[in-house]
């Protein structure tokens, strides 16, 4: 528990949290009245889904095309030597 002055802030009233609480700068939250309360809380939101309906189809015009030459080369990979893995990945 902490203790806190209300400060005006603009038109707006505003109020300092401590440093205490960990709160991160930008956070949104929720502020109500409940019963003379006042209760601030982080606002939890869903993480944004990206829209492909928007860069659907914005190449349509544009020359943009695969080059009908390259083609996947198969390599040899560091992880699937037989040393590497007994040297590096537990089993």
């Amino acid at each position: 528990m902490a203790t806190t002055k209300v400060f005006k802030s603009g038109n707006a009233m505003a109020v300092r949290l401590p440093a205490s609480f960990n709160a991160v700068a930008g956070t949104p939250v929720e502020v109500r009245e409940v019963q003379g309360k006042w209760i601030v809380e982080p606002v939890t939101t869903a993480p944004r889904k990206f829209n492909i309906d928007k860069v659907w189809g914005c190449a349509k015009g544009s020359g943009l095309a695969m080059d009908p030459d390259r083609s996947f080369v198969e390599r040899p990979l560091l992880w699937d030597d037989p040393k590497w893995r007994a040297k590096h990945l537990p089993d």
